[in-house]
């Protein structure tokens, strides 16, 4: 029954990296934006566009692969607290 619960979960945080990345070709949705928010673009490559004209343009790929892996941390700490059994 947990792995009911957290596959989801597990799904979703991994297409929100996928879209954050540079990697991400897919157009599921208007020129417009998901929702009509422009910052959510059809391309994905947000961090790329975030970092866009900073010095650390260049460290795109460093700076995601750094963040997703302090995202996972944080999640299995917050599942081993939750699935803690004593």
């Amino acid at each position: 029954m947990r792995r009911l619960f957290w596959m989801p979960i597990i799904i979703a945080v991994a297409a929100v990296f996928f879209y954050l990345s540079r990697f991400w070709d897919f157009r599921f949705w208007g020129r417009d934006g998901l929702f009509g928010l422009d910052a959510l673009r059809p391309q994905g490559g947000l961090l790329a566009r975030w970092l866009r004209g900073t010095d650390l343009a260049p460290f795109e790929l460093l700076i995601w692969v750094i963040g997703v892996f302090l995202i996972l941390t944080v999640l299995q700490k917050i599942h081993d607290r939750l699935t803690k059994s004593d």
